[in-house]
């Protein structure tokens, strides 16, 4: 609440002396940009010999501004920091010097890929606004991310030895083969992030009305809390199934916030998610998948509460909407986590700014 009476009441007057009158939009970015000092995650590579380099924190600031206004590519944000003044002052750029070539904005971008330059920051907003307080449940969900890349080439897997039928002899031992979120069990959170497909593949699912729809790219996997604000955030294959990514995302929550109930729709109904998410002291409501049985209804108390499930929808939704998170034009699967993840700063940035103001 204090920062964004400073920013009302001293920085909007004096860039409003210094550029004109500011759009909505470029307010929002003003806001957006002071909640996530993104300038100060920025590292420096220069180390004081040849031409210093551009600012990375201006070249950072540009592309949360990018997903703040929607901006589709990296050439459509320079032509805009081209014309718009103010915009070019409010990400920090100086109103005499050139602005950096289509290659620089390129170059950072890739930088920034690389060093998870907007999780970071996201990781940091996250535990400073959220971290203290006691969060009643946490929705999640998982999205599908269409990329402009074909699907990667599927490894050819070698052939292995046929499994012998009937019963193993006495002396014989085999190996019992794990599922994948039965092998999570006994792995760390870094060997269950390395273990998950990240590659352009093709995903098929049901939509709600009960059509199948497919797509070449990624899945997005977001645990969100009540208030609406997105807490953790994963990027795996399209085809990657959404009960895989259910135990990676609660540690990494877990990690960040406190809360109460697991929010999950009938694809994470498994035994092994119910009773990781009770060993992190959690109550689990997950939506009873009965495979051809009878299903299990929550009670009364239960069913009013799985219906804030909706906040992890209506996240998927902002974000691709509003953020920029429909139009994804990078490759690559880091690059893409990158710039959805510029998309969800600005997303928890607005949030942020609904609930203290």
């Amino acid at each position: 609440m204090q920062r964004w009476s400073v920013v009302q009441q001293e920085l909007m007057p004096e860039l409003r002396s210094e550029v004109g009158p500011l759009t909505p939009r470029l307010e929002k970015v003003i806001h957006t940009l002071e909640w996530v000092r993104i300038e100060e995650f920025v590292e420096s590579t220069w180390c004081g010999v040849g031409r210093p380099p551009h600012d990375r924190g201006a070249l950072a600031s540009a592309f949360v501004a990018k997903a703040v206004l929607s901006l589709t590519t990296t050439e459509a944000l320079i032509e805009r920091l081209k014309v718009d003044r103010a915009l070019r002052r409010i990400c920090g750029f100086s109103m005499w010097k050139r602005m950096p070539a289509p290659s620089t904005f390129s170059r950072a971008f890739d930088e920034f890929a690389q060093t998870k330059l907007a999780q970071r920051v996201h990781e940091a907003l996250v535990k400073e606004h959220l971290g203290h307080a006691l969060i009643g449940h946490i929705s999640r969900d998982g999205t599908a991310i269409a990329a402009r890349e074909k699907p990667a080439r599927k490894e050819k897997i070698k052939p292995v030895a046929q499994a012998k039928r009937g019963r193993p002899r006495k002396d014989e031992m085999r190996e019992p083969k794990l599922k994948t979120i039965a092998r999570q069990l006994g792995q760390s959170l870094t060997e269950m992030l390395a273990a998950l497909p990240k590659a352009c593949d093709r995903g098929t699912k049901c939509n709600a009305q009960g059509y199948k729809i497919s797509w070449n790219g990624y899945k997005l996997h977001l645990d969100t809390a009540d208030c609406g604000i997105v807490v953790s955030a994963l990027l795996t294959s399209a085809s990657v199934h959404d009960s895989q990514t259910a135990i990676p995302l609660a540690l990494m929550t877990q990690g960040r916030v406190t809360h109460c109930y697991d929010l999950m729709d009938a694809a994470y109904c498994s035994a092994e998610i119910r009773s990781h998410s009770r060993s992190l002291g959690h109550v689990p409501l997950i939506d009873h998948n009965p495979r051809g049985g009878e299903k299990i209804e929550f009670d009364p108390a239960q069913k009013q509460r799985y219906k804030e499930r909706s906040q992890a929808e209506r996240a998927n939704a902002r974000l691709k909407n509003e953020f920029g998170g429909r139009q994804v034009w990078v490759r690559g699967h880091t690059k893409v986590m990158s710039h959805l993840m510029f998309g969800l700063l600005g997303l928890t940035a607005d949030q942020l700014l609904r609930l203290l103001t």
